[in-house]
């Protein structure tokens, strides 16, 4: 028994490494899979190597999982099974049946009926029709001897054992060959735990890179939830910048000049700093749910800044000077701004304290949101009415 999940997957770990030769994969049926659906895998990551010749492929792949395994922070690292299957190949001597006066036709109709089978008739019960297929019995199907002593017919009426104008043999051969984009590929499954995605992929590259020669025509690819996470940082680089300009638009809209809006969005800085000390001193990584977070994190900053700053206004309107509005806009509107950060932090905490389902996700988000808050509230009490000072005073002047 265990209280997280991350103490049950260590003590299975340390049962199942007790048995050689077992490969395993530790995750859960639905993110299982979401990523077999989206990538073609079933792990955190997977490393796809593409190339035309098979034993290539394995031999590079198990470079590639040796060097991966000694990469901190990778787990449960493992090649995809391509070889290992036993194959009962056949290999007709065309100049022997030559000389009998034999085709491979005739050889091959042989081998079907004794391996295969053929219709030979059929039976009725009333109704129902049912085919009548003769073949060998399956013991003698997975002997060799059998096969071998199989007669064929020749033209002149005579018959020769199989063995006299073919070789039959059992071979190792492809489990399967899996194909992506019209190539052969083979994939290097691992899961990543105690680090971010992002940090261990680069250091994987650069390590692979330096220690894996790969021949001419050979390449790799990054799958998993690495390549779900770039495509939604990709994204989030268009999202993020589009919200900071609306917020500044609906700020200036606001205030109707630029400098009031420039200085709340001094706030954001601060609660980006803040989340991100959040998240190093919980040893959290910098994920798209934790971006999302500085997402929801910047509204409510803003927020409080538009609270102190929209108050101050309204008291310099009234004839009150700079700085005595901002004495009295500070200490007056001290308690709504407090209430606002604390609603929000005291509502996240429950998130951020969370280890049931979805808690990989729901941290990250509420630990920025939390440090955030921290930081842009003290910015908003103690030094953004001294710059609200000082620029009006400057503009007087």
């Amino acid at each position: 028994t265990a209280k997280t999940k991350e103490e049950l997957v260590e003590k299975m770990v340390e049962e199942l490494q007790q048995i050689p030769g077992v490969n395993y994969n530790m995750t859960q049926p639905i993110a299982m899979r979401v990523d077999e659906l989206v990538s073609g895998v079933k792990s955190d990551l997977a490393i796809k190597l593409f190339g035309d010749d098979l034993n290539v492929l394995k031999k590079k792949a198990d470079a590639i999982a040796n060097v991966v395994r000694e990469i901190n922070g990778a787990e449960d690292v493992s090649v995809e099974q391509i070889a290992g299957q036993t194959y009962l190949n056949i290999y007709i001597d065309r100049a022997a049946i030559a000389r009998y006066g034999l085709n491979v036709a005739d050889v091959q109709s042989v081998i079907e009926i004794a391996i295969g089978g053929k219709v030979a008739s059929e039976i009725f019960e009333g109704n129902k029709r049912f085919a009548v297929v003769v073949r060998y019995p399956e013991t003698k199907r997975n002997d060799i001897a059998p096969i071998e002593r199989s007669l064929v017919h020749l033209p002149n009426g005579g018959a020769i054992p199989l063995s006299q104008i073919a070789r039959v043999v059992a071979e190792e051969g492809p489990v399967q060959v899996s194909r992506e984009f019209g190539q052969r590929r083979i994939a290097v499954e691992c899961n990543v735990r105690g680090r971010d995605i992002g940090s261990f992929v680069g250091e994987a590259q650069r390590r692979i890179a330096e220690e894996v020669q790969l021949p001419s025509g050979y390449y790799l690819t990054w799958g998993g939830q690495f390549e779900n996470q770039q495509s939604a940082t990709r994204r989030l680089m268009v999202v993020l910048p589009l919200s900071i300009f609306i917020i500044f638009a609906l700020l200036y809209t606001t205030f109707g000049n630029f400098r009031h809006s420039l200085l709340i969005l001094a706030n954001l800085p601060f609660a980006l700093s803040g989340g991100i000390f959040a998240l190093l001193m919980r040893g959290l990584h910098i994920s798209v749910s934790a971006s999302i977070g500085f997402i929801a994190l910047f509204g409510v900053a803003v927020l409080n800044g538009v609270v102190l700053v929209t108050y101050m206004n309204q008291l310099r309107a009234q004839g009150i000077s700079v700085h005595l509005s901002v004495v009295r806009g500070a200490s007056e509107r001290l308690r709504p701004v407090l209430m606002t950060a604390l609603v929000a932090m005291l509502g996240f905490i429950p998130m951020a304290l969370s280890h049931g389902t979805g808690a990989e996700v729901q941290r990250p988000l509420a630990t920025v949101v939390i440090g955030g808050l921290v930081t842009s509230t003290l910015l908003t009490l103690f030094i953004l009415p001294v710059v609200y000072q000082w620029m009006e005073t400057r503009r007087k002047e």
